[in-house]
This record gives C-alpha cells, sequence and structure tokens, in this order.
C-alpha cells in the first residue's frame, strides 16, 4: 500500500482516482481485515464523498488532503454514525454531531473510511478491553497491538489505510505506534480540538495522528490542529507548515538533544536499551549536541496519573447511567436500580475498576490525600521538563519498557500493564508533544519504539528530529 504522500500525488497526478484508491482500500479491508481492526466501515458514503472529491479535483478546487483515506479511532464522533468507544453501554450509540478533527480532514477532502477498535473508553494499552474482542497485532497475530489506539495503529501496520486517528490520554497513541512498528503523534494539550472526543480524562486527552512515517503524520498534524472555540481548552497559536519545514535540512546547532539518564533503571529490556543508546550515539557522531538529563519526580508518574485520570473517569462517565443515553438494562425495579443494573452490565472490569478507584480519591476525607497531593506533584513533574527544556530542545527515551508481548500474558495484572505506559505517561501529564517512531528490532523481530519529547507548541522540532533518524539510520 502506498504511504499518505504517494496516494496524494497519484490523485494530483492523474494516476489514480480519489473513488479508485477509496474502492481499493475498502476491498482491503473486507478482505484483509483479520486482525479485528475496523468496528463499521462505511462502503456506500465513503465512495460516494470520493465522487465529490473527484469532481473538485477536476475543477481544481480541491482540498489538500484529496486523496486521502482514512480510519478513526471510534471514540471521535461522526454524525450520523455509531461511537461506541469500544463499550457495550455506547454499542448502538449513533452520533448526533462530527468532531472538529474530523470537520478539519472532511474539509480537505480526506475520506474517512471507518471506525476503529479501541479499549473501552481508551482504558488499556493492549486492546484487550474492547468489548468487541482484542485486535490482534499485525506484527504477530498473537501479540496485543498495545492500546488504547490499538485498532487504529494496526490498521496502518495491516496496510490497510495509510493514516488514521488515534486518541492519546496516556501514551494511546505512541504505545501501539510503538508495538506495531509504526509512527505516531501526541500533539501539545490544546494543539488539537477536543471537541467530539469522547471523554476519558479531560486535562489529559488529546487526538492525534497515526502513520507510516514521520512526513505523513505531519501532514495530518497540519490540517487536525488549530483553534476552535466550541474547546474550551483549545489554545489560538500559529500552526505551522509541519510538512514544508521536513522539506528543508535540519540544522544540528539548532536542536539540543536530551536523553533521559534517570529512566533507563530496573524494567527495560537489554534490546530496548541497546537500540535507543545506538540511536543517540549516532546523533553524538552526527554533530548533534546530545546530554544527559534527569527528572526528579518521574518516579511518581504513574501513580500521580492513575489517581488523576481515574478521578476525571469518575466524573466524565457518570453521565452513563442508561436514562439519558446509551445501554439500559430492563426489569430494574426502581431508578437506582436501573442506575446500578446498566452500569454494571454495561461497562467492562477494567472500566468499572477505574471508576471505583477514582470515586474513591475523590470521596470525602480522601480527596487531600490523594487528588490534590497528586496534582502538586503533577505541577513538580512539569517543572522538572520546564528545567530541562532550558538545556534542550528535545528529550528521547524509549516509548515502552518492552516490545510487544502475548495476548493474555499481562491481562490478569493490571498493574503491570500500568507500568507499561511509563515513558509516555510523564509526557501527558506536562501537557508535552510526544512523538512515537520505529526504531529498529528485536533478535525476535518486534519492533522497537522511539519516544522524541518537545516543549509546548513545539511539534516541528520533534518531527525534524524524528525525520532526520528515520531518514538516516
Amino acid at each position: 500500500m502506498m504511504s499518505l504522500k504517494e496516494c496524494i500525488n497519484s490523485v494530483r497526478n492523474g494516476q489514480k482516482s480519489c473513488e479508485e484508491l477509496t474502492s481499493q482500500t475498502l476491498k482491503r479491508i473486507r478482505s484483509e481485515d483479520s486482525y479485528n481492526i475496523f468496528l463499521e466501515v462505511y462502503d456506500t458514503e465513503s465512495l460516494e464523498q470520493a465522487r465529490e472529491v473527484d469532481k473538485r479535483i477536476k475543477s481544481g478546487n480541491a482540498g489538500e488532503l484529496a486523496g486521502c483515506v482514512i480510519g478513526v479511532k471510534d471514540i471521535i464522533c461522526l454524525a450520523g454514525k455509531k461511537v461506541t468507544c469500544g463499550s457495550h453501554i455506547l454499542e448502538n450509540y449513533v452520533s448526533p454531531y462530527t468532531a472538529t478533527a474530523i470537520e478539519k480532514l472532511e474539509a480537505a477532502d480526506a475520506v474517512v473510511v471507518g471506525k476503529t477498535n479501541m479499549d473501552e473508553f481508551a482504558m488499556g494499552s493492549t486492546n484487550e478491553n474492547s468489548y468487541f474482542g482484542p485486535v490482534l497485532d499485525p506484527v504477530d497475530k498473537e501479540l496485543v497491538p498495545g492500546g488504547s489506539s490499538g485498532g487504529s495503529a494496526a490498521a496502518v501496520a495491516a496496510k490497510l489505510v495509510p493514516v488514521t486517528l488515534g486518541s492519546d490520554t496516556g501514551g494511546s497513541i505512541r504505545q501501539p505506534a510503538a508495538f506495531c512498528g509504526i509512527t505516531g503523534i501526541k500533539p501539545t494539550y490544546g494543539r488539537v480540538s477536543r471537541f467530539g472526543l469522547v471523554a476519558f480524562a479531560s486535562s489529559l486527552d488529546q487526538i492525534g495522528p497515526m502513520g507510516q512515517n514521520v512526513e505523513d503524520v505531519a501532514t495530518i498534524l497540519k490540517v487536525i490542529s488549530g483553534y476552535d472555540k466550541r474547546d474550551s481548552t483549545s489554545v489560538n497559536v500559529e500552526v505551522p507548515d509541519f510538512q514544508l519545514e521536513l522539506s528543508s535540512p535540519i540544522k544540528k546547532d539548532s536542536i539540543r538533544i536530551g536523553y533521559l539518564s534517570d529512566m533507563y533503571g530496573e524494567g527495560l529490556d537489554e534490546e530496548i536499551k541497546k537500540s535507543i543508546m545506538e540511536t543517540i550515539d549516532k546523533l553524538k557522531t552526527d554533530g548533534f549536541t546530545v546530554g544527559e538529563v534527569k527528572l526528579p519526580h518521574m518516579s511518581y508518574a504513574i501513580s500521580v496519573y492513575y489517581i488523576i485520570a481515574n478521578a476525571e473517569a469518575s466524573s466524565n462517565l457518570a453521565r452513563y447511567d442508561g436514562a439519558r443515553y446509551g445501554h439500559r438494562a430492563e426489569g430494574a425495579g426502581d431508578l437506582k436500580g436501573m442506575y446500578l443494573a446498566s452500569r454494571n452490565s454495561g461497562f467492562g472490569e477494567e472500566v468499572m475498576r477505574r471508576i471505583i478507584l477514582g470515586t474513591y480519591v475523590l470521596s470525602a476525607g480522601y480527596y487531600d490525600a490523594y487528588y490534590r497531593k497528586a496534582q502538586k506533584v503533577r505541577r513538580l513533574i512539569y517543572d522538572d521538563f520546564k528545567n530541562a527544556f532550558q538545556d534542550y530542545d528535545v528529550l528521547i527515551t524509549p516509548t515502552t519498557p518492552t516490545p510487544p508481548y502475548k495476548i493474555g500474558e499481562k491481562i490478569d495484572d493490571p498493574l503491570a500493564m500500568y507500568l507499561g505506559d511509563i515513558f509516555t505517561i510523564p509526557v501527558n501529564l506536562a501537557g508535552l508533544p510526544g512523538l512515537s517512531i520505529p526504531c529498529g528490532k528485536t533478535k525476535a523481530g518486534l519492533p522497537i519504539g522511539l519516544q522524541i519529547i518537545g516543549k509546548h507548541f513545539d511539534e516541528s522540532s520533534i518531527l525534524k528530529t524524528g525525520h532526520y533518524i528515520e531518514q538516516n539510520y
């Protein structure tokens, strides 16, 4: 399958029509999706949309994404289509409106072909928490693809579509990108509108693109970025032409690179450590300024995240009670019984675990001991990054501490799965942008991901650094 750039160029050059590209994509999905990736595919609508794009191409009025066929994580709303969030409680819920990110894609003439599978309400690191069954990793069907955007990552890795949208609350774009051997970026908090993104943890969630390479995700990021008055957390800052910036050679004296020496402790796979350090050594040899960085409060990041994220989840998911929308249990004797039965039968085990934990840390007598204290430590983590960025422009870490593992291997040990987000979670807590790119493979042929972290609203530097590594190593 062609990359996004190749798809767009083939349409611009008249080698293929958008309808032809869309038809081929639909055929691939129907014949090759044995990985349980797509929850819904829009055959008729996407072909109709592609024909309209072809008309605009002929008239010279086509958008910059004409030729882009894209899949979208099923937590992002599209009017008139289901948005299940991978949950039984929203199994048949149809969205009444479209997310800003999708509006921008369609305004640029991208064609959305369907919704991808995911961990329920984006809670998980393996895609095993989906009500609709686990996604299989195209690298090896016995392995997890990562989560929660596992379907979006697998769709690109399986070459069903060139690009997808995911969402990232604690690593849910970058971690599955690493496990599937593709590229994914979590933008700065506020860079991309969250309007139409079903909330998990509102102070952490961000929409971002996944693709085969850095240039493809840069192209999508440019389109979906920008201020949106419908999102109170959207920030009105200039959106660079990320793709254009990649076309000029990187100035090695303009990007100083730090690597986090205090993150290479117990639990990091030796082959991953070796691969990341080899890349760092190559950057030094090539003339980049490279040095060690310490972030003193990183060891608290996972604890802080699972207090704050679960507290916000407890609040956000209170709306799913069987009364307003979504699944309603039958046969309950009274209102309270309906609430209990609907939530017990509608939510999966992991979601209920997180709601209970979140409700506990927000309860009277525990709020100060847990939630307030976690917010204070979150600020310390933010300050650690702020101090590091006084000396460096980007920071490099592994994306994950281990390669992808077998389905079922950690499902009964939630803590072990939570620890798998040790490198990605701090980025969300600080609201920073983070990019995951492939960085070689283990001896067993499993993909390794390298994470590049940037300053607020400096996606340009991490994309340039990632593009350089991608092109040269």
